[in-house]
């Protein structure tokens, strides 16, 4: 286990840079992690959020730039049961059911948690003795989970930890992730699931083309896109009235409810004042700022059209 001195040392990512061939998949990124913060990295396919990740681990080298963990090198942190992993790529070992595979790997490391307990955590007591190669998707997930957790680990890294689980399932491991996460745990996830970065990551650091182009609170983030939008219940009103109010770039209508663009909070504020005085009878009405999803777009530009099939960056 990290010391208390190496501990307060956190997780750093300097000036790491990465290519595949011509492709530079990672630009000199600087990123800096608390101790016990959780932390989301998000990005287009592409942006170089795998290959980052893969350097934080130690699976793979950086062309240049350093990565420590807690004051130790990637490789003698996971020695050392510092760190944990979940990764989108790799089968779990077969002929093994779930609870052996976790008390293999229990045993590898100095101060494990107990298997049964990590069963529980993980939501995998139901099908701790069925066999690996007898699991679901949303199963397989789990037991990944329960083996990246097993060694307790100071730093858990997960790579699209829910892509595979149900609604109900990624409530239950995000669920499962605020407790570890309360035992002081600093967490670091990719997801391609923007609501989970955005109700769960302590902060955000957005990539593109390989850099990171935004990093702070999902607040902060979301703010960076000044765009606001107004939502009534308002049937019969013709659509052109609604483009002509002050502060409205853009207005739909969807059934009976509309919907009105405005590119910052004091031109929403004049398009509502406008709305209601010509149409008090406008009712259920909505006023909220841009969400994550409009700063992804914004703020990664068309980097969606950016692939890396061979490294899955």
């Amino acid at each position: 286990m990290a010391t208390s001195e190496t501990r307060n040392s956190g997780v750093r990512l300097t000036d790491l840079t990465k290519s595949y061939g011509d492709f530079k998949a990672v630009r000199g990124v600087n990123i800096s992690i608390r101790p016990g913060e959780t932390l989301a990295l998000l990005g287009p396919n592409g942006a170089g959020k795998s290959t980052t990740i893969d350097m934080m681990l130690g699976l793979i080298r950086p062309d240049s730039g350093t990565v420590t963990l807690f004051g130790s090198s990637p490789a003698d942190a996971v020695q050392a049961g510092v760190v944990g992993g979940m990764l989108q790529t790799g089968s779990l070992l077969g002929y093994l059911s779930v609870r052996e595979l976790v008390a293999m790997v229990a045993s590898l490391y100095p101060h494990p948690l107990d298997v049964s307990e990590v069963l529980r955590l993980t939501g995998t007591t139901e099908f701790a003795d069925r066999a690996t190669t007898k699991l679901s998707g949303g199963q397989t997930q789990r037991a990944r989970m329960a083996i990246a957790l097993v060694a307790d680990p100071d730093l858990l890294v997960l790579d699209e930890p829910t892509a595979a689980l149900d609604v109900e399932g990624r409530r239950d491991f995000w669920t499962s992730m605020r407790a570890v996460a309360a035992r002081g745990k600093t967490v670091v996830f990719a997801t391609h699931y923007l609501e989970e970065a955005d109700a769960y990551a302590d902060r955000i650091v957005l990539m593109a083309r390989g850099r990171v182009v935004a990093d702070g609170p999902p607040t902060e983030i979301k703010a960076r896109v000044g765009g606001r939008t107004i939502r009534a219940t308002l049937p019969g009103v013709d659509q052109s009235a609604l483009v002509s109010l002050p502060g409205v770039t853009n207005a739909d209508q969807r059934g009976d409810a509309l919907v009105l663009t405005c590119p910052d909070s004091p031109s929403s504020d004049s398009a509502l004042r406008a709305l209601l005085a010509l149409y008090p009878q406008a009712s259920d009405i909505e006023v909220r700022g841009a969400g994550l999803e409009e700063a992804f777009l914004d703020l990664t530009g068309d980097d969606g059209d950016v692939h890396d099939d061979v490294t899955n960056a």
